[in-house]
């Protein structure tokens, strides 16, 4: 018979479908064993209203056929077939589906349990990404010939009749040699082809079959020197179920429990431990879809580098489109894992990418909200295993409220816990909630960790009139607080670089006027320290001890540390303008200012001693210990 010419015209469309269209090779085997699955969805869809169809629904199966010698691999189902006209119609036409016409024709009454994978007609063309000749040999139900397609890619095809014993088809892939480039061999491997089923085609809901070879022990008849039966190895070939077919998400809670979800989490996740929370859900609407989504019990130590990043996987239909769909959740929720299946997804032509993402934001607007009410929940059930959930994964709604301006700050505010001097970790809305009449802003103080926020200075004033304090422990937190703005109306004050709001007008006054009696004191120690500082004035916030060390402008000290660790030389490069703030009524400062008065050279050496002191009670790195303690030695 003559070769004919693809319909659609063209090397260059097909040379386009095999090496544009699809990025991976690996999914020929999705796209084929997904035709064969729609070939059997049709042929049960016909026994609804044919009893001559002669199968059960146990009798469908497809099979996949390795030949090394020939380096073929075939792939076997036992659906509906096709004439010679529909094979030239189907297979000679680029982007001619047959599957999308069946299903755009289904009476939907009678088809509930159908599901149609193929859309566009052109997934069967990926096969020529890894293999040189493709044959097609079928045969439609109700008819007694089959037909034979041949085709070496884009010069064209063949179509003849031929003797088939049993309705459907078999897809015969001729695998390409191996080149320097490529390892076409790698598909002729059982484990590989195995490993491809159980990725992409795991729930497709018809068992795909396949020979197995493995070990099997035998007794050989004879004893060891002790008596006990000696053993041999053989190797056995099974043929094996190797997918799922139904995927436990599917599966009804009356069928599958919390338990029973949570053991399949650990084994598909390697996850030794319990997620903290498990949200099931089951939508109808604009976009129906079923899900099945894990907050770890803890971070992996590679979440952010490593495979075991959190991310959930996408289904539609049961076939794997995307492994961590990034489009579903905002980065805040990527700790989640689980999956997603809908049959509503609008896919593009390779099934790879999504076609637009109308049906995504559906989905992912109602799964961020399930995600933020199951942690709302287990904060108010559960507390402690709530705090243990932010320690893991804090970070990232804090990430979350800093990303794109604060964008997402009022959606995830309410998720964010902080330890604060009552030791006690609350919500923002819980601190103002507890917040006494007379008390008018929420105050904090930063730190690198709870231990030094506490021995704040800063601190003791706040303390000591009952107030709770917050305490930012994180790189992030101040950021965060920055974007948050307020709570409820109460602003932030940080006890560090604020005005506490306590000292009356007259008291603000008196302070005034002592700093410009003082003018030629606090201008002497800022010269005597240089650039270290920006600026030296007194105290209103200290009791205890004799200075403290503060900022103006909107870098802290924190931030400072933050920006120290940072990745760019010019980020590291940022400095906050740190300001000495001195305890008038001290007398280590009152031994300032007397030797001030009466030995410049002491007074320079107290300056620097009373600033490194600063230093070290603000958890600032002192640039040059040794000299801070001759400093402190010539004292004596």
């Amino acid at each position: 018979m003559a070769k004919k010419q693809f319909k659609a015209e063209s090397k260059r469309l097909l040379d386009l479908m095999i090496n544009s269209i699809y990025t991976n090779k690996e999914i020929f085997l999705r796209e084929i064993i997904s035709n064969a699955s729609d070939a059997i969805d049709k042929l049960c869809y016909l026994s609804l209203t044919d009893d001559k169809v002669g199968l059960d629904r146990g009798d469908y199966k497809i099979d996949i056929i390795v030949d090394k010698d020939a380096r073929t691999i075939t792939v076997c189902d036992n659906g509906i077939g096709m004439t010679a006209e529909e094979a030239e119609s189907n297979l000679g036409v680029i982007a001619k589906s047959g599957s999308y016409k069946f299903k755009d024709e289904m009476d939907s009454g009678k088809a509930d349990d159908i599901s149609i994978i193929g859309q566009f007609g052109v997934g069967f063309y990926s096969a020529f990404m890894v293999a040189d000749e493709v044959t097609v040999i079928t045969r439609k139900y109700g008819e007694s010939e089959g037909a034979k397609w041949v085709s070496k890619g884009a010069d064209g095809y063949t179509v003849t009749p031929c003797e088939k014993d049993t309705v459907g088809t078999d897809v015969i892939m001729h695998i390409k040699p191996d080149s320097d480039e490529e390892i076409y061999g790698t598909f002729l491997e059982t484990w590989k082809l195995k490993a491809l089923v159980k990725k992409y085609s795991d729930y497709v809901r018809w068992p795909i079959k396949m020979d197995i070879q493995h070990q099997e022990r035998y007794e050989t008849g004879e004893k060891t020197d002790e008596g006990l039966p000696k053993y041999e190895y053989k190797m056995v070939t099974e043929n094996e179920t190797v997918n799922s077919m139904i995927p436990i998400w599917q599966r009804s809670k009356s069928e599958v429990t919390d338990d029973d979800c949570i053991a399949w989490y650990k084994e598909k996740n390697r996850d030794r431990k319990d997620p903290c929370a498990l949200v099931r859900i089951d939508a109808e609407g604009q976009v129906s879809y079923k899900a099945m989504l894990f907050i770890p019990g803890e971070e992996n130590e590679n979440a952010f580098t490593g495979d075991n990043k959190g991310g959930i996987t996408l289904y539609s239909n049961g076939v794997m489109i995307m492994e961590k769909c990034d489009k579903l959740v905002h980065d805040y929720f990527d700790f989640v894992k689980g999956v997603v299946d809908s049959p509503d997804l609008s896919l593009n032509i390779s099934r790879e990418i999504l076609q637009h993402d109308r049906q995504l934001r559906i989905i992912g607007q109602n799964l961020e909200k399930r995600i933020k009410g199951e942690l709302e929940k287990l904060m108010r059930d559960d507390k402690p295993k709530y705090e243990e959930f932010f320690r893991n994964f804090g970070v990232h709604l804090k990430c979350g409220v800093c990303d794109e301006y604060g964008r997402y700050k009022d959606f995830l505010r309410d998720l964010l816990i902080f330890y604060t001097s009552e030791e006690r970790q609350i919500t923002l809305k819980e601190y103002v909630e507890n917040m006494p009449e007379s008390q008018k802003v929420i105050y904090y103080a930063s730190s690198d960790s709870v231990k030094h926020a506490m021995s704040l200075p800063q601190c003791e004033e706040v303390r000591s009139r009952g107030f709770e304090l917050i305490y930012l422990t994180g790189p992030l937190d101040e950021m965060v607080l920055e974007n948050l703005r307020e709570q409820d109306g109460k602003t932030f004050c940080n006890v560090v670089t604020d005005d506490l709001g306590f000292d009356t007008e007259e008291e603000k006054k008196a302070a005034e006027e002592r700093d410009i009696e003082n003018k030629e004191f606090l201008d002497f120690v800022k010269e005597a320290l240089g650039d270290k500082v920006t600026k030296v004035r007194f105290s209103r916030k200290l009791a205890s001890v004799p200075c403290c060390l503060t900022t103006d402008g909107g870098v802290t000290l924190e931030m400072e540390k933050y920006f120290r660790r940072g990745p760019s030389e010019e980020m590291r490069k940022v400095r906050a303008n740190r300001v000495l703030e001195l305890n008038a009524e001290h007398s280590a400062v009152e031994a300032l200012r007397a030797a001030y008065e009466n030995d410049k050279d002491r007074a320079k050496s107290l300056a620097a001693i009373l600033e490194t002191l600063a230093e070290m009670m603000a958890g600032v790195e002192v640039e040059d210990p040794a000299k801070f303690v001759e400093q402190v030695a010539e004292l004596f």
